[in-house]
């Protein structure tokens, strides 16, 4: 989704340290689109919080009465440096992007779509849909993935049962991203998140054993629910700072209440958001906006070689947006300190989590064939920390490997040698042969001669 905003306020994000206590965040309204907009209400960014873990933005909206507004129409429109999550609670909603996605958004249906260098995409809700309702978030990539590439990926979580401490029926809960109660996406994210939608019963009440490390928010989606006792009211957000091992949610109404459940741990960097670019200076989006309005303005490639991609099909038949003025003004930074659990007044400790800590907690080191995204992956402690692309010739019997690249915070553990093995072995496996554009993978076969019979016949690695 846009942010359709015709003065977007210019973001530098950088929490203060939370209070152990519930810090309620109120909506404001925003109109997305022109006269007939529809309206959505934004709790992050705000002025009170820019971040939740890595959620960085909230926007949650409905049930809206498409018959009066108009609906969903976002025409094309460009991202970087970010994840878009869309999830449904009525309705359907068409979306296309310029890395080739086609798909219908449908309630209970995670649609999560990685922007990473750049990419455009247009949403549209469907001429089916006579009521639109749901939430639209995203997500800050950390530094080393900022330019990772675009992608999209789909999951239908199921529902598991929630049951208050006498083992009656609360409510259901379900799992789109990390893992709660028992349940746990396969999605694979860059930072660790977690995000979940709770139905309550009417007097339902639920204990939810949740990270530690993770800061939390609770959406209400509906009027009785209440958050540690503390009642939250419709489409308030509430802040829950780290060092909680549980969350009581209860439904004091007579009606079931949704809850959207978000996590993750304190986001290390200071990021820069500006209407759809999320980055880490001004210049950084400027340069982002100049590339895409020179871009709809024909001054730079429209193709496959524009930084966003080419501009998708007019699913509505009206043009891009471009990118509006920027402000005159910039704002400056607030403190990027957080405050762990346990420890008032220290600040946490800056950058990614390192390999062993990551692995104290999961204990797990995988590798995997993301082959939908056209690359191998090492995960730590459920979290993508490195990956090897590739682009598929000759009807897929060749795969012409094009970058590697490891997370800062694991380097020194030997993640890429061993993930550009599991790619080779894979590739042999497969009987398919290999061209070894990237860098760290030509000097990996120099070292490795044994994978040298992969090599596509008249490709020459040894040239410097």
């Amino acid at each position: 989704m846009s942010n359709l905003e015709l003065d977007p306020a210019e973001t530098l994000c950088a929490d203060e340290p939370a209070a152990q206590g519930i810090e309620v965040i109120e909506p404001r309204d925003v109109p997305l689109g022109g006269p007939r907009a529809m309206p959505v209400r934004r709790t992050l960014p705000s002025r009170q919080r820019s971040l939740v873990g890595a959620w960085c933005f909230l926007d949650h909206y409905g049930p809206d009465d498409v018959s009066s507004t108009g609906g969903m129409r976002v025409p094309p429109h460009p991202h970087t440096g970010l994840q878009t999550v869309s999830w449904l609670f009525t309705g359907e909603i068409e979306h296309r992007d310029s890395a080739g996605h086609q798909a219908r958004v449908r309630p209970g249906e995670l649609n999560l779509m990685t922007a990473g260098r750049g990419i455009n995409h247009s949403e549209y809700s469907t001429p089916e849909t006579t009521t639109l309702h749901g939430v639209q978030l995203w997500t800050a990539l950390p530094g080393p993935f900022r330019s990772a590439p675009p992608g999209f990926e789909r999951y239908v979580p199921p529902a598991v049962g929630l049951h208050d401490r006498n083992g009656a029926r609360a409510g259901e809960l379900r799992v789109f991203l990390g893992s709660l109660h028992g349940s746990s996406s396969p999605v694979r994210t860059y930072t660790a998140l977690l995000g979940a939608e709770a139905v309550l019963d009417p007097g339902g009440e639920a204990l939810l054993e949740v990270a530690e490390e993770f800061e939390h928010a609770i959406l209400a989606d509906g009027g009785a629910l209440e958050v540690e006792g503390t009642a939250l009211a419709e489409a308030h957000l509430a802040f829950l700072a780290p060092g909680r091992g549980r969350i009581r949610l209860a439904n004091q109404g007579p009606r079931p209440v949704r809850a959207v459940i978000l996590g993750g741990p304190p986001f290390p960097e200071e990021i820069t958001m500006w209407w759809n670019f999320v980055g880490r200076s001004h210049e950084e989006v400027v340069a982002f906006r100049d590339a895409w309005n020179g871009q709809l303005a024909g001054q730079g490639p429209t193709d496959d070689g524009a930084p966003f991609g080419p501009v998708v099909e007019l699913t509505g038949g009206e043009p891009a947006l471009p990118a509006p003025p920027l402000p005159n003004v910039r704002l400056r930074p607030r403190p990027s300190a957080h405050t762990p659990h346990g420890t008032a007044g220290t600040a946490e400790k800056e950058g990614p989590m390192t390999v062993q800590e990551s692995e104290r907690q999961s204990g797990k080191t995988e590798f995997v064939h993301a082959d939908q995204k056209h690359r191998y992956e090492v995960h730590v402690g459920g979290v993508v920390a490195g990956f090897t692309q590739y682009r598929e010739k000759e009807g897929g019997s060749v795969y012409a490997f094009d970058h590697t690249e490891v997370a800062d915070g694991y380097s020194g553990m030997g993640l890429a040698s061993r993930l550009v093995t599991y790619a080779l072995d894979d590739v042999r496996a497969a009987g398919r042969r290999i061209r070894p554009y990237c860098p760290y993978v030509r000097a990996f076969l120099k070292r490795h001669p044994d994978y040298a019979d992969l090599v596509e016949e008249g490709f020459v690695i040894d040239e410097d």
